[in-house]
């Protein structure tokens, strides 16, 4: 006999409670806030997000400069991302995301290379202005393909008081190509969400007015056509955009920006001349969007290429920006994939099927991969982010049932509790968790690189997202330990 949904719902409310008891009182208040209960036909999960984590309580969140450099920069692939401060920011991010990429390494693509200033006790009292000026100009000619670089600034640059913006000017003149200041400080915000904004800003502000001047001047040797779009805010880890690519391809599009894996100078600079703006992880990139549709009236959309059933929702919603001929030839993508979705599906299912799952990662995936688990069977009993905003957790309504528990910025204590109580069968997180839930017996996938596998995106992507969840789940290790609660 199953339990009642209604009784599992108030179990979870039950479970809510008795993890907070554990906190002062000032701290329970503040955390109760950030974790609830899904009620369904609720707009909103009803959680607190995008504010400071509480001083204390261990966060997995990331910083300013690990959003700019690490998720939107970095990924540009014919530029030169410089890490301005002491060495340990630039090497603790130095190539952790796998951005796929075509090109050869040291020659005319650099994501996989670490610069930094190297910052001394001596450049923190005196300032590491000359320091930066010097090595803008050593680093433009170790690398001459290199189309432009970036200033990263870490934490000592805006407590110091560094220009980088003067630096970046006059070494744009020196070295006869773009430098863009990014004033990601990693103590600016609350988390690598603003960095993602500041990164975006700077776009804004230091890279599409180059593109409107080019545009003007006519020597952006680009002729547009009506099916042009931009990838945006897709990192290619694992060779993701290059899966979404080919299904936007095959239904008549021109991928003209792949912004930011794989994604090249040029490619910004044609951004403002496209037809449409894709969007698919909307945290990082929707600021720029919303730039462009002001700015240059180009419409956004923001998809979801998880899963058969979300690839063809996704497929149908942007084929219906553009004409019939692109309409059809989305209905023919989706067919020709369809007898490998349902061969995927037949495979896997009955190896997954009543399995539940926990999630907490970034960006956009605690909402978009919780599709692609139900097509092979599985439950999503709890969701969270790291560094979502308001309106993540509203979209976040369109794709969870009712009674799943909703986390903000989950503490490590409250998400290893939860995972005791709710016991789960699988957890998809985050490097930071991945051991101690391993060390717990409980199957683990790392949702942020997809533990170095992937793609996950596409038809393709959901073949291999299905064959690893099996991997994780069906593994023999799992006979040799057991979970707590099974002790």
């Amino acid at each position: 006999m199953t339990t009642p949904k209604s009784a599992l719902k108030e179990e979870t409310r039950k479970v809510v409670a008795e993890v907070l008891e554990t906190y002062p009182e000032k701290a329970r208040q503040k955390r109760a806030k950030h974790l609830n209960v899904y009620d369904e036909g609720k707009t909103d999960c009803g959680v607190k997000s995008n504010i400071k984590s509480i001083p204390g309580v261990m966060t997995t969140r990331g910083c300013a400069y690990a959003g700019s450099k690490g998720v939107v920069w970095g990924p540009v692939k014919d530029m030169i991302h410089l890490s301005h401060g002491p060495v340990g920011c630039g090497y603790y991010s130095w190539s952790g995301r796998r951005n796929y990429y075509v090109g050869t390494t040291g020659v005319d693509t650099f994501v996989t290379m670490q610069f930094t200033s190297d910052f001394q006790e001596r450049d923190v009292v005196f300032g590491g202005d000359k320091k930066l000026a010097k090595l803008l100009v050593e680093a433009s000619e170790l690398f001459p393909l290199a189309k432009g670089i970036t200033i990263q600034s870490e934490c000592p640059i805006g407590l110091i008081g560094d220009d980088i913006e003067a630096v970046a000017k006059k070494a744009t003149k020196e070295i006869g190509k773009a430098v863009v200041p990014v004033r990601c400080e990693g103590f600016r915000g609350v988390s690598q969400s603003l960095g993602h904004h500041i990164a975006n800003d700077t776009v804004r502000d230091w890279v599409l007015p180059i593109a409107d001047k080019r545009a003007k001047e006519g020597s952006l040797n680009f002729e547009p056509g009506p099916y042009d779009v931009a990838l945006i805010g897709d990192y290619n880890i694992g060779g993701d955009a290059w899966s979404s690519r080919i299904l936007l391809e095959e239904m008549g599009l021109r991928v003209v920006t792949q912004f930011s894996g794989d994604g090249t100078w040029n490619e910004m600079l044609l951004a403002p001349r496209v037809k449409l703006n894709l969007i698919h992880c909307y945290r990082s990139m929707n600021y720029i969007c919303r730039h462009m549709e002001e700015a240059y009236g180009i419409p956004w959309l923001e998809f979801n290429f998880f899963g058969p059933t979300q690839i063809a929702k996704s497929l149908r919603a942007i084929a219906q920006r553009f004409d019939e001929t692109i309409q059809a030839k989305a209905e023919q993508v989706i067919a020709k994939y369809q007898p490998q979705s349902e061969a995927v599906i037949a495979k896997y299912r009955p190896r997954l099927e009543g399995k539940r799952v926990m999630l907490m990662v970034g960006g956009l995936r605690p909402r978009h991969v919780i599709p692609a688990f139900r097509e092979l069977g599985m439950e999503v009993i709890a969701t969270g982010y790291e560094f979502g905003h308001g309106d993540d957790y509203k979209r976040t309504t369109q794709y969870i049932d009712d009674g799943t528990l909703i986390y903000d910025d989950v503490s490590g204590y409250e998400f290893e509790e939860f995972a005791k109580r709710l016991k789960p069968d699988l957890i998809a997180s985050g490097i930071k968790e991945k051991y101690v839930f391993q060390k717990m017996a409980l199957p683990f996938r790392q949702m942020h690189s997809w533990d170095y596998s992937g793609p996950y995106h596409g038809y393709d992507g959901f073949a291999v997202f299905a064959r690893d969840m099996d991997l994780a789940l069906n593994s023999p290790t799992w006979t040799l330990v057991k979970a707590p609660w099974k002790s």
